[in-house]
């Protein structure tokens, strides 16, 4: 893994973060995604940036794993939270230390961009990625995540 590095997404890299979803949510929801509603909804990402922005870990040339960054304003801090988002690491390349490598990408971002902190949401019975965020020094928030989807 010394070729290993993390970069921000480029177009050619949606299908495969397409799959990356897929698996995803198949793994943490046992949940079959939309094929054309993830298509476009990642695409969405790249046409527009201020929906977000992906970065992606590539190991010897092969995409390897990828996360989205979204922004949320804080009008108590004036300034923006980065939300992780859609994080996935395709399963031979876990536990080797991958999304800490991009965590600390983003983290030293947001610090040289002013951003008042990070977050993140997990899947409540995903204790395995929570004692990840854990040891990276993140905690538990005292706030109760409430949704309406569609």
């Amino acid at each position: 893994m010394k070729d290993l590095f993390i970069r921000e997404a480029r177009i050619i890299d949606a299908d495969k973060i397409i799959g990356f979803q897929k698996k995803m949510a198949k793994e943490t929801e046992d949940m079959s995604l939309n094929h054309e509603v993830i298509n476009q909804g990642v695409y969405a990402v790249f046409a527009d940036p201020a929906r977000g922005k992906y970065y992606v870990a590539e190991d010897n040339g092969e995409v390897i794993g990828s996360l989205l960054i979204t922004n949320e304003w804080s009008d108590w801090r004036n300034s923006f939270v980065w939300w992780f988002q859609s994080v996935y690491i395709e399963k031979n390349y876990r536990r080797r230390g991958i999304f800490k490598m991009m965590y600390n990408h983003i983290k030293e971002n947001a610090i040289n961009n002013g951003i008042a902190g990070l977050r993140l949401y997990v899947e409540v019975e995903n204790t395995t990625a929570q004692k990840t965020y854990e040891a990276m020094g993140m905690s538990s928030s005292h706030y109760k995540m409430y949704e309406w989807l569609k």
